[in-house]
């Protein structure tokens, strides 16, 4: 199964996803994490200068669907938190793996650039970071997520969230 956290910068994927992965490995070891800053950095491909446009942001997410697709193959579950700019990737992905659920991790421009954990959105409107999804380049909203989170306001009990999240995948 392939669990798919889609949300912009700073909506909480990767700190949701790591709970889910832990929680989901403690019942079921062949679960995995893959987020998409880590491939890139795996793959070398956050130092071409392209790797985020949108040219290289389809390159990175070609190489998270091949490899959930592989891990997949495999019987191994996976948890994978990408910005997944691509509506037709989202789509594809839904007859592509054994079982997928999508969650969009939805939260409002004016929380990312309060919380702005990367400083994507203070160098964007300084005009020193070009490519940043939500500013200069548009991000295409899910309309069928399987379930969506709004992660605008505070930190919800994280441990909670991702149990329950995991249960509504039926990943448990």
């Amino acid at each position: 199964m392939v669990i798919w956290l889609v949300g912009l910068s700073g909506s909480g994927k990767t700190t949701l996803g790591r709970e889910m992965a832990r929680q989901w490995r403690s019942v079921q070891a062949n679960t995995v994490l893959l987020d998409g800053d880590e491939v890139r950095e795996v793959f070398a491909h956050d130092r071409n200068n392209d790797a985020y446009t949108v040219a290289g942001r389809r390159t990175n997410a070609e190489r998270l669907v091949a490899l959930c697709e592989l891990l997949d193959r495999q019987g191994i579950n996976v948890v994978c938190c990408i910005l997944s700019l691509f509506p037709d990737m989202r789509e594809a992905n839904r007859s592509r793996f054994s079982r997928y659920f999508e969650i969009f991790m939805d939260a409002n421009m004016d929380a990312l650039k309060l919380r702005d954990t990367k400083g994507l959105y203070r160098a964007a409107s300084a005009g020193t970071q070009h490519n940043v999804v939500g500013v200069d380049i548009p991000f295409p909203r899910p309309t069928s997520a399987d379930l969506i989170i709004s992660s605008s306001g505070d930190c919800p009990d994280i441990v909670a969230l991702a149990r329950r999240t995991l249960e509504q995948a039926g990943a448990r």
